[in-house]
């Protein structure tokens, strides 16, 4: 399902959540124009460790590559060099989170946001249905009362690659995903489904 996290000013707010970052800040880039404290996280300590190198270091490709998307999409040049430097005053908190915890930054509290989004993570890190209900509860405690839960991932999908080592995937379908976020509480706006690609990113060379 929805395989991109672009905002457009519809919704913003004080503060982001990024759950499951990875390595990386694509899926932030565009919120740092309508949120003014994001909290990016990662269960791995080197995923952190590189989003870390990056508030020290320089991703201008990747933003100069999203500041050109959403500068077509809106009609406006973007800037990259002002966009890493707006993110880089937005990003408060780089934090270890376990979706499988009843409160996914033990031992930390954090206070709700008025967005939070998660890419490729929950279906990565629960074996099952109802590991993956516990985990997206636990994640919806991270969203405020009138608040968002942005989600992309994938459905029907058993395992993955990174590099040649593969790992494995909880398999999931629209209805799963309806039914429990339902029963969560959330009114479903949007579910975008799109057209299965397949990527080869960072192949190793031999």
């Amino acid at each position: 399902f929805d395989s991109s996290v672009s905002f457009s000013g519809k919704y913003k707010g004080q503060r982001l959540i990024e759950v499951g970052s990875g390595p990386t800040i694509h899926s932030i880039i565009s919120a740092c124009e309508y949120f003014q404290e994001i909290v990016q996280s990662d269960f791995a300590d080197n995923n952190r460790k590189e989003i870390v190198k990056w508030l020290k270091n320089d991703w201008y490709p990747i933003i100069q590559h999203v500041c050109a998307i959403e500068g077509k999409n809106r009609n406006h040049s973007t800037r990259p060099f002002d966009v890493e430097v707006n993110l880089r005053q937005r990003v408060k908190q780089v934090l270890k989170c376990d979706v499988r915890l009843e409160n996914p930054f033990h031992p930390h509290n954090i206070d709700p946001a008025e967005c939070v989004i998660t890419s490729l993570c929950l279906e990565a890190a629960c074996k099952d249905l109802e590991t993956y209900r516990k985990a997206l509860r636990g994640v919806a405690t991270l969203v405020r009362p009138g608040g968002i839960l942005v989600m992309v991932g994938v459905l029907g999908q058993t395992f993955y690659y990174v590099n040649e080592k593969r790992f494995s995937c909880l398999i999931l379908s629209k209805p799963n995903i309806e039914s429990i976020l339902e029963n969560l509480g959330f009114t479903i706006h949007e579910f975008n489904i799109l057209p299965a690609r397949c990527f080869i990113l960072n192949k190793k060379s031999r």
